[in-house]
């Protein structure tokens, strides 16, 4: 949550702003109260909080001496004054000064919900692109930018350990609904149902049993994924993705959910995967069909996670390309990682039910059983259908049924027709609709990415970037 302190030099006035905003809704917390100046700026140096709402005219320091004195201090905190009529003039001050508001007192109740719905989207735009620049710097292990830009680097030491851990909820949450130490746990919003924390202790031990994850105990969780242990910074990036890859658990399994560790299976599997390569060289299609059929009991009797998958298909895709080339140049049989694989694929059973029907389309590669004709105006519709329908969640598998197509054959018409990939195509459409927002409208880049259709901003800002060349954030400024 955001924090709030008020500042006034009349109690009955604190009082007034408590109650006229309804703070929990929108993700505040009020945490200080002060009728001293001199009090609050000692609090302000020592918690940092989000947002001051201070009176305008006060005995010996001003909320205008107040702004500045935070300023001098280095501290990030936003404003919001409060003035009589009498003071209009010091108001508009106070805002040419950065102030993101004011309003008069009394304080016009039947307004209140407007101010505090707009200062509840100006934090969530500010947090937004703080969480960018600080994914981006823990990605280049740029230890001298994270120090700037959070305390929780900067009261970092080479005695520390890290950790991360990512929880996916069930629901949209505005705010955190709970703020931790600063200095040894760090909140990242990916997304409105997606969260990365990195917890840092000089005690290994506090790492492995951390209160925050039993915190999670009752939350409205639907997988959380936790990170090996590294007591070095530039690690990081690799612990969120083990932390992503773990909590990805429930791709294999939607009814298995939970606090999931990371651990590498890959040993159990791999020789059963490598059994699937070798029938595949060998063509031996009927051993294929049965393999196939218990391909989802045996990831799941050896508890195999997201890692063990994203082997799977990339070995498998591997051996087709090298073994049917020509029968599949034009298919969307390419490498992905996990976080491409779960774009594409609704779940485990969906990936195998995708690569048994490649199989199916090598056996029966001559037995077309539709004319040209129906099959490229079942196309053509499926392709308009996309083009109207990008912002959800879309998936091959459901739109070749839709429209009375083979999902595998699909991928070589798009190919074919279109010159590039079904997931590309996608892609192409969602991003260049990005742009256009980024450019002619106030959305954050969060809300951009809902409304075109992805919903992890972390995956929106890699893909964005691999098809633009530059981040969301740099793009909207340049």
């Amino acid at each position: 949550m955001y924090s709030v302190i008020i500042v006034d030099d009349e109690p009955w006035a604190i009082k007034g702003i408590r109650n006229a905003f309804d703070w929990s809704k929108y993700g505040f917390e009020i945490t200080g109260q002060f009728t001293s100046v001199h009090k609050a700026l000692e609090y302000i140096g020592e918690s940092n909080p989000d947002l001051i709402v201070t009176d305008i005219r006060m005995p010996e320091i001003s909320g205008l001496e107040l702004m500045r004195m935070t300023r001098e201090r280095g501290k990030d905190a936003d404003f919001v004054v409060v003035s009589g009529f009498a003071e209009f003039a010091y108001a508009q001050e106070a805002i040419r000064c950065g102030a993101l508001d004011y309003f008069l007192k009394p304080i016009d109740i039947e307004l209140a919900d407007s101010l505090i719905q707009k200062l509840a989207a100006h934090f969530a735009g500010k947090k937004g692109n703080l969480n960018n620049l600080i994914l981006e710097a823990l990605n280049s292990a740029d230890h001298g930018e994270l120090c700037r830009l959070t305390p929780f680097f900067s009261h970092s030491s080479e005695n520390d350990y890290y950790r991360a851990l990512i929880l996916y909820s069930n629901r949209d949450r505005i705010g955190s609904g709970k703020r931790y130490d600063v200095k040894q746990t760090l909140e990242i919003e990916l997304g409105s149902r997606k969260t990365l924390y990195i917890l840092k202790s000089s005690q290994i031990a506090d790492l492995k049993e951390s209160l925050l994850f039993s915190e999670l105990a009752g939350a409205d969780v639907k997988a959380a994924g936790i990170s090996s242990i590294s007591n070095h910074c530039k690690d990081i990036a690799k612990l969120i993705k083990e932390s992503d890859l773990a909590a990805s658990k429930v791709f294999l399994n939607e009814d298995e959910k939970g606090l999931f560790e990371y651990e590498q299976k890959l040993d159990k599997v791999k020789p059963f995967i490598d059994s699937i390569s070798s029938i595949f060289k060998e063509k031996q299609f009927e051993a294929l069909e049965d393999t196939f059929c218990r391909l989802k009991n045996d990831f799941s009797a050896t508890d195999a996670g997201m890692g063990e998958v994203v082997y799977l298909w990339n070995q498998v895709v591997s051996v087709l390309l090298a073994s049917f080339y020509e029968e599949l140049k034009d298919m969307e049989l390419s490498f992905h990682n996990y976080s491409e694989l779960k774009e594409r694929f609704e779940n485990f059973e969906s990936l195998c039910g995708f690569l048994y029907d490649v199989l199916l389309y090598i056996k029966l590669l001559n037995r077309q059983s539709a004319n040209e004709g129906d099959i490229n105006s079942y196309f053509a519709q499926m392709v308009n259908y996309i083009d109207h329908h990008y912002p959800n969640k879309l998936y091959l598998k459901d739109l070749a049924a839709k429209f009375f197509l083979n999902q595998v054959y699909c991928c070589q018409l798009f190919k074919k027709n279109m010159g590039k990939t079904f997931s590309e195509y996608v892609t192409e459409l969602r991003i260049n609709k990005a742009c256009e927002l980024l450019k002619h409208s106030e959305m954050s880049v969060e809300e951009v990415a809902l409304k075109v259709g992805i919903t992890d901003y972390y995956y929106f800002n890699k893909v964005f970037k691999k098809q633009i060349g530059i981040t969301p954030a740099k793009y909207r400024k340049s």
